[in-house]
């Protein structure tokens, strides 16, 4: 009994490790691609659709893959999804085109579709009473590699080059092949699950109120976080910041946000699942308008205050993701999928056209304009019903 309660804290330790790692790679691409648009010759409006591919194609597939990982106890996506992300990924700057860009951040992409809804369909699986804290630790490392990726990547090509991020993938490789061993197979604590069809489980999980308000809050978290990895990094260039400094402003954010999950599970019990879901929804407008009073005079201080509107943003999503699987607890990965992905992907989309209108509006015009939506929606939260 007890070796089996290790081997699944274990797995959480590996879960978690590999999100880590697999969303370093997911981070590289937003302080480089300034510089490889400058490479390829494209424009910032250009490399928004871009961007906006490769966060679709990491997102919007989430739901399909987290309903085959429910429907089956093999480890597949989790492996396949590390080892897609860190080799195509790294790739990305050595592109001698933009289609060949594109198929490299589609794969590297589809690696993070892969990997993130079976593993937090695993987190779940393995935490049993713990699952709140669990996933608390899970996200914040999610958030920890996503802060550590545009560091990694500004600082390797500001000093060795773009060409050098593909030397990166022996790591991600690395980790994959090594949580073959260490993530134990969910057949040996969980009993084969029945089959569920594929259209009737989507539309039950569409049909359900409950879970549109959570993707609803899931939407505009992510409007805020994309919007702003995507933007102030041609911002900052504009500025004539180097491609370390870039970095170092969204590992700033990013690691922020990873704080903010690791503490949700505490400020949870000590206000609740709605006041913090609340204050992560209105904080955000305010905070971005004194961004864009202080970041061309006071850039310390913009940076002090970047990095709050990280934290706040990111502090409900592992109540969000919990509070979806509970609503729905037959459909864990699927859920999660909708949530941590699908959700992105739609934000995402409508975001491909961003570009063009920072170009013609400001680029902090149109993200002080963007978080006011959160604010204004966050008038859904009081239909959630309470959490058993």
């Amino acid at each position: 009994m007890e070796k089996g309660i290790q081997n699944t804290k274990n797995a959480v330790v590996w879960l978690c490790l590999a999100h880590l790692i697999c969303d370093v790679y997911g981070g590289f691409l937003n302080p480089i691609m300034p510089f490889i648009a400058s490479k390829l010759g494209f424009t910032m409006a250009v490399a928004t659709v871009v961007i906006s591919i490769s966060h679709i194609c990491s997102s919007m597939m989430q739901p399909v893959f987290g309903f085959f990982a429910d429907n089956m106890l093999k480890r597949f996506f989790i492996f396949w999804g590390v080892i897609m992300a860190s080799v195509f990924i790294p790739l990305t700057p050595s592109a001698p085109n933009i289609p060949v860009l594109l198929i490299f951040m589609i794969l590297g992409s589809l690696g993070g579709s892969f990997f993130h809804p079976q593993a937090m369909g695993f987190i779940n699986y393995f935490s049993k009473q713990n699952c709140s804290v669990n996933m608390g630790i899970f996200m914040s490392m999610g958030s920890l590699g996503f802060a550590f990726g545009p560091l990694l990547a500004a600082l390797i090509t500001q000093v060795l080059g773009l060409e050098m991020l593909s030397y990166t993938s022996i790591i991600g490789i690395t980790l994959a092949l090594t949580m073959f061993f260490c993530v134990p197979k969910l057949s040996k604590i969980e009993k084969k699950p029945k089959h569920k069809e594929f259209f009737k489980s989507f539309k039950e999980i569409l049909n359900c109120r409950q879970m549109n308000y959570l993707m609803l809050i899931a939407m505009m978290k992510s409007l805020i976080t994309n919007s702003s990895c995507i933007l102030l990094p041609f911002l900052w260039k504009s500025m004539d910041y180097s491609p370390f400094y870039i970095g170092s402003a969204l590992f700033l954010f990013v690691f922020a946000g990873a704080i903010g999950s690791f503490m949700s599970p505490r400020v949870e019990k000590l206000f609740g699942s709605k006041p913090v879901i609340y204050f992560s929804m209105w904080a955000t407008f305010p905070m971005m308008v004194l961004f864009g009073l202080t970041y061309q005079k006071h850039s310390i201080l913009s940076l002090i205050i970047f990095f709050i509107i990280g934290f706040t943003t990111m502090l409900a999503q592992p109540i969000v993701v919990v509070w979806a699987q509970r609503t729905l607890p037959e459909y864990k990965s699927i859920v999660a999928g909708f949530i941590n992905g699908f959700c992105w992907g739609i934000v995402a989309l409508c975001l491909s056209v961003l570009g063009t209108i920072a170009q013609r509006y400001g680029i902090i015009n149109v993200l002080i304009m963007l978080s006011i939506i959160p604010a204004l929606t966050s008038y859904f939260v009081k239909y959630l019903k309470s959490e058993n």
